[in-house]
């Protein structure tokens, strides 16, 4: 049974992994860019992974807001709590 609510979100086992992975995945990407940045490597190359960067936490962000739109909005809106929507146009304004 999936449980959430505006505050907290039950993620499952999976679904946490999965995160992790993601979030793993970018530091390694960061400390990476760090060594390059030690061994004076080019700027391209440099910005490239950095433009790659910016789109693995876009698609993190997109993962967990496709989940708070499914589940926390939803269930707010079922109890009647619109005043989640005027949380989400201050997410997206904040996402862009």
């Amino acid at each position: 049974m999936e449980k959430s609510c505006c505050k907290y979100t039950y993620r499952d086992d999976d679904e946490k992994e999965n995160l992790k992975h993601r979030i793993n995945r970018i530091i390694g990407s960061l400390n990476g860019i760090n060594n390059m940045i030690i061994e004076d490597r080019y700027c391209d190359d440099i910005l490239i992974q950095l433009i790659a960067i910016d789109k693995s936490i876009k698609s993190l962000a997109n993962v967990i807001l496709k989940r708070h739109l499914n589940t926390c909005v939803i269930d707010s809106i079922k109890k009647g709590d619109t005043q989640v929507m005027d949380e989400i146009i201050n997410l997206f304004k904040r996402l862009q």
